[in-house]
């Protein structure tokens, strides 16, 4: 009878096939830990984290509840156990009085494939720093400041008593009812903001940009493609895009700067708003609803004069589109 030998090379494969068949490449292990911790007065809380979510909730005056949850990445090393018991028995929270430090992680090899979300319940008086490498966070309801980041991560913030800057690398970010001067800036996505008692800076690489504004304070907002709009703005105002429509309604209480590289821009005024007006398009036409005091008029590309008998300079210009005035 024949011989058939098998190459052993092909014995080592087949062995490996059966011993992992049915089992994941890898596994997450879990687990959690809970404290409480006693204050009295203003917070003043850092909390970070390199891989998971942050939500943030206002609950007693005197204490900070802290929830975290664990999810360590098993590649078969044999550590995700002892890494999730010492978290447990010592998680990363230091305090000292009204001053806490949480998700700081000294030992490299305890971070590592590591992932921890917090559940933090706060007093309303806390000023916070919030930020994660790469998760979502959301946060409501703190009269102190807020700086909140996430290198890739969607951020929703409402109810802040106070100013707040927010930056992702790559995600949306919500704002709604904020008393205070707001920055906003994400690389791509778009970024939402409602009801803001203050000034307000925005910026996004690729999407959308809406604000309302309830308070007057000067707004600055651009987006390299995406359209803008903007709501009740009082104050001096500079907002562009390099393609796409921009919408902007309020009184020119300090100068106005309107332009997009391509696209319609719709400008609505308050009724007895007085202005120096500047409106500019290569490709579209200008059109006006007010009366105007004309400076000098290039067919319907062009139009300059003054409003009301003039006031801040308010200049506006697209690339390619129309501009409408009311």
């Amino acid at each position: 009878m024949p011989s058939h030998r098998i190459n052993p090379s092909r014995w080592i494969i087949l062995a490996f096939i059966l011993i992992t068949s049915g089992i994941p490449a890898t596994a997450d292990s879990e687990g959690s830990f809970q404290r409480t911790l006693r204050v009295t007065g203003s917070v003043n809380l850092d909390v970070a984290t390199g891989s998971g979510n942050i939500e943030v909730r206002t609950g007693s005056s005197n204490e900070v509840r802290v929830t975290g949850r664990i999810k360590v990445h098993d590649w078969f090393d044999g550590n995700a156990a002892d890494k999730i018991k010492r978290l447990e028995n010592n998680p990363p929270i230091e305090q000292n009085g009204n001053d806490i430090r949480i998700g700081h992680i000294d030992d490299p090899d305890l971070r590592r494939d590591v992932s921890i979300s917090y559940e933090l319940l706060v007093p309303a008086e806390t000023q916070l720093r919030s930020r994660t490498g790469s998760g979502g966070e959301d946060i409501e309801g703190t009269n102190g400041s807020l700086d909140v980041s996430s290198g890739s991560g969607r951020l929703k913030i409402s109810r802040i008593g106070n100013t707040v800057r927010a930056a992702t690398g790559s995600g949306s970010i919500e704002i709604d009812q904020v008393k205070g001067n707001v920055h906003a800036k994400t690389g791509s996505g778009s970024i939402h903001a409602t009801d803001v008692a203050g000034g307000f800076e925005g910026g996004t690489g690729s999407g959308d940009l809406r604000l309302e504004q309830t308070s007057s304070g000067s707004v600055r907002v651009s987006t390299g493609s995406g359209s803008v709009d903007l709501r009740g703005i009082r104050g001096s105002l500079e907002a562009g895009t390099g393609s796409g429509t921009i919408h902007a309604d309020g009184e020119p209480t300090g100068a106005w700067s309107v332009h997009t590289g391509s696209g319609t821009v719709d400008v609505r005024f308050s009724p007895n708003a007085a202005f120096d007006l500047n409106a500019h398009t290569s490709s579209g036409r200008v059109t006006t609803d007010f009366p105007i005091v004309l400076e000098a008029s290039t067919g319907k590309k062009d139009l300059r004069g003054k409003v009301r008998g003039g006031g801040v300079s308010v200049q506006i210009e697209t690339g390619s589109g129309n501009i409408e005035l009311h």
